[in-house]
């Protein structure tokens, strides 16, 4: 729920003088948000969130001493509040481990260097500190015991025909532990091809898509443009691109449209959603997950109206409600389901002979 007109008290916790500057002077622009404090590593971390009681904490995972990782798991077990980490390296998948260790998004940490961006940094940190208002901690940390309960769980189940061919599924902040609760109970026979638009800065989707697909019994890669969509394969859009598709004789490829400065979601889950319904008509599913804004709003839309099934995410589990509530609000959700109850209503529809 969104916060009664009081600032987001942020703590920023980091090693690194530049990045606690840069990003203090950056939440600073915003007037729905007060730096209230500043710590050196973790210990720090853990006193200053015991005596300032900050509302949301910006963490640098690499640090001298106490580790981020450590003052996460603190946070998570003593004192839940959100966590957005701070990653120095596109290429560094310790990031998605904090994610699942209940890190609510990440940012990349700012590295002093051309104008242009810092600019983009300067939007990203904004928004996902902003989306913070609507965030409700204990929707992550169900999450996060589900994420526990599917590693015990089997991922095989054989599915027979259905008039679905692919299914489409977007989303934001929160989206990255919601996209792996899904995936990995996909099962390796899947008949369907998966795409998958998931709002995340450049360079970083390469290395979820490989963490996925370690963990994965279906296939799952980051999307190559003018490469052919396959069953039982999970396609993954760049961070800095948008998903589109096209017809080639009887195959269907990816194309890939890069992204501009201005583009105000990207990935685009309307573009995505909206190329899907174009070329599948009756044969897409749509999923809309957590998430701030309306992104997939008009795309879901497109999808419901070729006749395609649209599945939004409900209140119960959604870390953001955002996304999902204004697909439901304009009436275009067949399906409001919980995050936990997604992949079985994916099996029982492509089981519909």
């Amino acid at each position: 729920m969104k916060r009664n007109r009081l600032p987001l008290k942020v703590l920023i916790v980091d090693d690194s003088a530049f990045s606690r500057q840069t990003i203090k002077t950056i939440l600073e622009k915003s007037p729905d948000i007060e730096v209230v404090g500043i710590a050196f590593d973790g210990k720090d971390g853990i006193n200053k969130i015991l005596r300032l009681k900050p509302d949301a904490v910006s963490l640098d995972i690499e640090m001298p001493g106490m580790s981020g990782f450590a003052l996460l798991q603190w946070i998570m077990k003593e004192n839940p509040i959100p966590v957005i980490v701070v990653s120095a390296h596109k290429d560094d998948s310790t990031v998605f481990k904090a994610l699942e260790l209940g890190a609510v998004d990440f940012i990349s940490k700012p590295t002093g260097l051309a104008s242009r961006e810092l600019e983009s940094i300067e939007e990203d940190v904004l928004k996902k500190f902003s989306s913070l208002a609507y965030l409700r901690m204990d929707k992550i940390q169900g999450n996060i015991s589900l994420l526990e309960r599917e590693k015990t769980e089997s991922n095989y189940c054989k599915i027979k025909n259905s008039k679905v061919e692919i299914i489409a599924i977007g989303a934001s902040t929160g989206g990255p532990t919601a996209i792996q609760s899904i995936v990995t109970q996909l099962p390796e026979d899947l008949p369907v091809s998966v795409i998958i638009s998931q709002h995340m800065p450049a360079g970083f989707t390469k290395q979820f898509t490989e963490r996925l697909d370690k963990i994965s019994a279906v296939s799952v890669k980051e999307a190559e443009d003018s490469e052919p969509l396959r069953k039982g394969h999970v396609f993954v859009c760049p961070g800095d691109h948008h998903f589109m598709l096209h017809k080639s004789w009887s195959r269907t490829l990816v194309h890939l449209k890069k992204s501009v400065p201005g583009d105000h979601y990207v990935p685009s889950i309307d573009t995505m959603m909206k190329s899907a319904a174009k070329h599948f008509g009756t044969k897409v599913m749509g999923i809309i997950l957590t998430g701030m804004g309306n992104d997939g709003k008009a795309g879901m839309r497109e999808i419901k109206a070729a006749g395609g099934i649209t599945i939004a995410e409900s209140e119960v589990s959604a870390v953001i409600y955002g996304m999902p509530r204004e697909v439901i609000l304009a009436g275009d959700a067949d399906k409001i389901l919980s995050l936990e109850d997604i992949p079985a209503e994916i099996i029982r529809s492509l089981d519909r002979e």
